[in-house]
């Protein structure tokens, strides 16, 4: 029986010890365990305020986003009216140089003609002092060879015919 000793139950060791467990844990609890649970407490505010500012830092990069494609929605739809009104003043400003340069051409034209016509005129008129120098010139002649008025006459009329007739062919 001596085996029994050793494998006794000693009561007042486990009430010691029971004891020691109670007044080791109740100064636990007095001392330590409010701080840790106040740092704890702490840590869990510092952590939910963390994912606070995260969610609203999420939510504003999303309005900023969304405000990005708006501004740029905007801006492609200013840019297509830029370009619009830039294409409509381009036509615009096209069709008014071509109506000045076909007005100008018609000016160029009407005085390209009246250029003409004063030249045919001044053509006629020295046509007309050249007959009359000619003319002249041959009623000298004719009258250095003594001829009659008919003879005369004659000869200017023919004269004047084959003028007439140089004068046609040309035109």
């Amino acid at each position: 029986m001596q085996s029994l000793k050793v494998i006794s139950v000693n009561v007042w060791a486990i009430l010691a010890a029971l004891a020691n467990l109670l007044l080791l844990t109740w100064i636990v609890k007095k001392f330590l365990f409010k701080r840790v649970k106040a740092v704890m407490e702490a840590r869990r505010a510092a952590i939910d305020e963390d994912y606070a500012k995260a969610a609203e830092a999420r939510a504003e990069a999303e309005e900023s986003r969304l405000n990005y494609e708006a501004a740029m929605a905007a801006a492609e739809q200013t840019s297509s009216q830029i370009i619009t009104e830039a294409t409509r003043t381009a036509e615009h400003r096209s069709s008014e140089i071509v109506a000045d340069a076909r007005e100008k051409a018609a000016a160029l034209r009407r005085q390209a003609e009246a250029d003409a016509a004063l030249e045919k005129k001044k053509a006629e008129e020295d046509i007309k002092r050249e007959i009359a120098d000619v003319s002249a010139q041959l009623t000298g002649k004719l009258l250095q060879r003594e001829i009659n008025e008919e003879d005369h006459r004659a000869l200017i009329d023919s004269f004047l015919q084959e003028i007439g007739t140089d004068d046609n062919s040309d035109q």
